[in-house]
C-alpha cells in the first residue's frame, strides 16, 4: 500500500501573534494575493488564507516558544489508508480541526515537521 499524492493543497505560514493586519497588507496589497473570506464556514483557529495560483497560503498567528504549526498540505485519494498505513509505522496522527469539505489530519515527520494530508470530499 502507497498513499496517492494528487497535488500540494496548500502551505501554512505562521507570524507572530498581533501581525494579522501587517500580514494581510504584505500579502494581500504588496504580492497582490487575494483573501479568501466567505469559505461559508470560519476559518479553523483565526488563519487568513489567500489564493495563491491553484493552491492556497494560509497564514496564522503562533507564539515562537511552540512546535511550529508551519507545514505543506498534500491533497490525496485514500485518507483512511493512510492513516492505517502512518499508525502501523508508530506516526502519530493529529486529528485537526474539522473543515466542511475535506477530510484530513496531520503528523511530524522524524525531524519535528509537520504534514498535513486532505482527502477532498
Amino acid at each position: 500500500m502507497k498513499i496517492e499524492f494528487e497535488r500540494l493543497n496548500h502551505i501554512m505560514l505562521c507570524i507572530p501573534e498581533g501581525a494579522e493586519e501587517a500580514a494581510r497588507t504584505f500579502y494581500g496589497d504588496v504580492l497582490g494575493l487575494r483573501e479568501l473570506t466567505d469559505m461559508g464556514y470560519p476559518l479553523p483557529n483565526g488563519a487568513i488564507w489567500f489564493q495563491m495560483g491553484d493552491i492556497e497560503l494560509h497564514i496564522r498567528a503562533e507564539h515562537s516558544s511552540e512546535l511550529s504549526q508551519r507545514h505543506p498540505a498534500f491533497e490525496i485519494k485514500n485518507l483512511e489508508a493512510a492513516r492505517e498505513l502512518l499508525e502501523k509505522n508508530g506516526i502519530a496522527i493529529r486529528n485537526d480541526s474539522p473543515i466542511p469539505d475535506r477530510k484530513r489530519f496531520s503528523f511530524r515527520d522524524p525531524f519535528g515537521n509537520r504534514i498535513e494530508l486532505i482527502e477532498m470530499l
